[in-house]
């Protein structure tokens, strides 16, 4: 089965960060617990004199300890954690929490709040699932710890707190967690949101700066262009003069000549400017009259162009500039790499319409092939061309509301895909004669 992934990897959709925090984020915030309760520890064992099972506590803090030197020594500073690591991290610190809370009394212990933390922080870098599971177990710890749990330090006589009061603690601790846990969790997602959509715009606005850049440089290019191409034209008309018709050089000056003209119909479409061309632009046509407008002058010796469409004649689209220029691009890009044949398919179905450009030529260079799209990112070797062409028919197809995927077909050579809402391209009416 083929796999199509799109030409652009910034560009389609923007999704979270696969590693949403840095490694070094989660072991400073675990410094920073280590430090209170040692502190906590301390202070009750050797300034109040507390019974304080100190052995076993300190084990546990020992054990963090290590973690964050092992975590710190392995990993660069700048490591960032996928979320199911960070949520592991968390969900230890959950643990080892409730297990200096069981040494030190339980619900009844004031720290017992802290159980809001490692929540806290999962709501608001890491997913939903993972901060549904990290707030569960917090819930499962304290549950425990209200039914079983060392004396509190200091209490006379191993007196124990009174049941309701135990019960308010374990209400009052999972309503916190549950509607802290929800709470931050949607302030992030909304921030997450928005930052998506700065990200997104900012990528817009690139591609247009480019886009208009490239505009400038095509306005230059046809004005440096028509001298020459006029002097080229001209020599070409007086070497059809003096060569005989039946000459071998008759059909080549022939040839010179129209490509010149074509040259020059070209840069003149340019000079009119896109409001200009508009005119004419939006008029109902047939999806494979479009198709055949698009590949009319894409021709090399020994390749066939073959163009397979909706025959029923019952679909028709309107006809935009940028689907006809952006198709253009991508046919002639498959005829130059072709060997013997460009397959131009048309497909539609209820829902959406799909164009396909498929060649059997070398197909694209696997190290670039997921940046094939981006300005400056040639496929072609030695150092020809200057790798927009696609770039161009990327940014003109999706500007009317296309995708276009890349890939390399399993028999040998590329595979180009555009597809389109119906609703983009459509007419919504019987065409005009």
């Amino acid at each position: 089965m083929q796999t199509l992934a799109p030409a652009s990897r910034p560009a389609a959709t923007i999704h979270r960060a696969h590693k949403p925090v840095r490694l070094r984020t989660l072991v400073l915030i675990r410094w920073l617990a280590i430090t209170g309760q040692m502190t906590t520890i301390f202070f009750l064992a050797f300034a109040l004199g507390k019974d304080l099972p100190l052995a076993p506590a300190m084990t546990i803090v020992a054990l963090s300890i290590a973690l964050n030197l092992v975590a710190s020594i392995r990993y660069p500073s700048s490591h960032r954690l996928s979320d199911g690591a960070a949520a592991s991290l968390l969900a230890y610190d959950t643990l080892q929490l409730a297990a200096l809370l069981y040494l030190t009394g339980g619900l009844g212990n004031p720290f017992s709040l802290l159980f809001l933390a490692p929540v806290a922080v999962s709501a608001t870098i890491l997913s939903l699932r993972s901060t549904l599971l990290i707030g569960l177990l917090a819930m499962v710890c304290v549950t425990v710890l209200a039914l079983v749990h060392r004396p509190l330090p200091g209490a006379r006589d191993g007196a124990a707190f009174p049941d309701l009061y135990l019960y308010g603690q374990w209400t009052a601790t999972m309503v916190g967690i549950a509607f802290l846990g929800a709470y931050l969790w949607r302030l992030a997602a909304d921030a997450r949101r928005m930052s998506d959509a700065l990200v997104a715009t900012q990528i817009a606005l690139a591609r247009e700066q480019r886009m208009s850049a490239l505009g400038g440089l095509a306005a230059a290019a046809a004005h440096e262009l028509g001298t020459p191409l006029g002097t080229i034209t001209m020599a070409a008309g007086e070497m059809l003069r003096s060569v005989a018709p039946e000459s071998e050089l008759a059909s080549d000056v022939e040839l010179i000549a129209s490509e010149a003209r074509r040259c020059r119909d070209i840069l003149g479409r340019i000079a009119k400017g896109p409001e200009r061309e508009s005119e004419h632009s939006y008029l109902w046509q047939g999806l494979e009259s479009l198709l055949r407008e698009a590949a009319a002058h894409q021709h090399r010796d020994g390749v066939q162009v073959s163009i397979e469409a909706p025959g029923d004649g019952a679909l028709h689209v309107i006809r935009r500039p940028e689907v006809v220029h952006g198709l253009t691009n991508l046919i002639e890009n498959a005829v130059d790499f072709a060997r013997s044949r460009v397959m131009i398919e048309a497909e539609a179905d209820s829902r959406e319409i799909h164009i396909r450009v498929l060649d059997d030529g070398p197909g694209f260079p696997h190290d670039v092939l997921g940046a094939i799209g981006e300005p400056y990112i040639s496929s072609r070797s030695g150092g020809e061309g200057l790798g927009l062409g696609v770039f161009i028919s990327k940014t003109l197809l999706e500007r009317t509301g296309g995708v276009m995927m890349i890939s390399n077909r399993v028999e040998g050579g590329a595979r180009v895909e555009i597809v389109w809402p119906r609703a983009a391209l459509e007419s919504r009416s019987t065409p005009a004669p």
